[in-house]
């Protein structure tokens, strides 16, 4: 009987050294972030900012051709991708914490680093309105409230787009140019 139990043992920040571990007879899983693909999840973030950004400039181009209905959809799902990656997001900072940008110089100069910390503060600002901001507009929309929709998404869609483009930026910034050499080796 004791060789069906599964023992769990969590803690809120995992590290790739973890020793927290799943045992379960017909799985072999050495850590919870392999189970959950931690690793991959700022790839998958990026993806979904990418699609977004697209979709809300396709939302953008659909609505002044008049295409309402389609304007509609691709706005819903923009949002939809969103949430989507709002989920991924809190799921990889909850297991994995946060990255830092490097703090050599030889990997990112200085007036990088800066440039870096002020896009990632003035994303991370706006990226706590759009949830709220989206869903008001879509609201609206959906009500058939045309004119405060409009009075509204001439904020939000900006701010929205501006998200998305500063999270793909943040993305390259942090996990593909200016890397460590250490981490490329490995």
């Amino acid at each position: 009987m004791s060789q069906y139990v599964a023992t769990l043992e969590l803690r809120p920040r995992l590290t790739r050294n973890s020793d927290a571990c799943i045992v379960l007879p017909w799985v072999d899983v050495k850590s919870v972030e392999e189970l959950l693909v931690v690793e991959w999840l700022p790839h998958i973030n990026v993806s979904l900012n990418a699609l977004a950004t697209l979709l809300l400039i396709a939302g953008y181009v659909l609505i002044k051709l008049k295409r309402e209905a389609a304007h509609r959809n691709v706005m819903l799902a923009t949002f939809g991708v969103n949430m989507i990656f709002l989920v991924c997001y809190l799921t990889y900072h909850y297991y994995a914490g946060s990255k830092s940008f490097p703090r050599d110089p030889e990997v990112a100069p200085n007036i990088v680093r800066y440039f870096y910390y002020g896009m990632l503060a003035s994303h991370v600002l706006l990226a706590a309105t759009v949830p709220f901001l989206a869903i008001w507009t879509i609201y609206l929309g959906l009500k058939g409230h045309r004119e405060r929709h409009r009075r509204i998404a001439k904020w939000s869609w900006p701010i929205w787009l501006y998200v998305s483009v500063t999270g793909v930026l943040v993305y390259l910034m942090l996990y593909q140019i200016y890397v460590p050499k250490a981490v490329l080796t490995v």
